[in-house]
């Protein structure tokens, strides 16, 4: 079962705690994480990169929405 992290709204660093709690949370993945602007979103996915995590990425209104998988 995915895990939500909706750090919509949120400023950096924000979303990156939030991501790297779930990860920890949530090791094997998968983890959906919901952003509104696009620093977070190059943010959350270089972090979950740096961590052995692929992502992938889509839109849902004016808000992205990144998939992070294990690898």
């Amino acid at each position: 079962m995915e895990h939500l992290v909706d750090a919509r709204g949120l400023s950096c660093p924000e979303p990156l705690v939030l991501t790297t709690q779930a990860i920890k949370e949530n090791p094997s993945g998968p983890i959906k994480v919901l952003v509104s602007t696009a620093q977070a979103r190059d943010n959350v996915m270089r972090m979950a990169e740096n961590l052995g995590w692929r992502s992938e990425l889509s839109r849902q209104g004016e808000d992205y929405v990144l998939m992070l998988y294990k690898k």
